[in-house]
């Protein structure tokens, strides 16, 4: 008869097994540890700098001057922003995603949009709980969400 030798060690299977799982555990924790308001507004700022490429380009394409602004609280609205000036076949939302968002403005309280190609530099500021996000545009370029500088 023969004899088997005694098995020593991990097989390659176990030990992918056992990386694996890691992984996972690892990865689960990180997102666990994220902090919720600042999830959600850099989803809030993204989707509005989408927004306002949205409505530029529809403000260039009609030649209509397009503007946003955030919706004051208390005016009986269910709005909390508003893009004015499109045409009713185009209706973009007018809502936060989830909570409501602080905006300020800088230097302003609108946000140009069009017709004109360069609309000129503009930025706001978004804010929910203790998270900052600006969003900003030199005029030509898209908007962008850019890292709060606490200024």
């Amino acid at each position: 008869m023969m004899q088997r030798r005694a098995q020593a060690g991990f097989t390659l299977i176990e030990l992918l097994v056992v990386v694996a799982l890691i992984a996972i555990a690892t990865a689960t924790v990180s997102l666990s540890l994220r902090d919720p308001a600042a999830a959600q507004l850099e989803r809030e700022a993204e989707r509005l700098s989408a927004l306002f490429e949205t409505a530029r380009a529809e403000s260039r394409a009609a030649g209509l001057s397009v503007t946003w602004q955030p919706v004051k609280q208390g005016d009986g609205s269910e709005d909390q922003f508003r893009f004015q000036g499109l045409p009713k076949t185009i209706q973009l939302p007018r809502r936060w995603l989830g909570q409501p968002v602080s905006v300020e403005i800088a230097r302003a309280n609108l946000i140009r949009l069009g017709p004109e190609p360069l609309i000129g530099a503009q930025q706001l500021r978004l804010s929910l709980g203790s998270q900052r996000l600006t969003l900003a545009t030199d005029g030509l370029s898209p908007f962008e969400v850019k890292a709060d500088d606490g200024s």
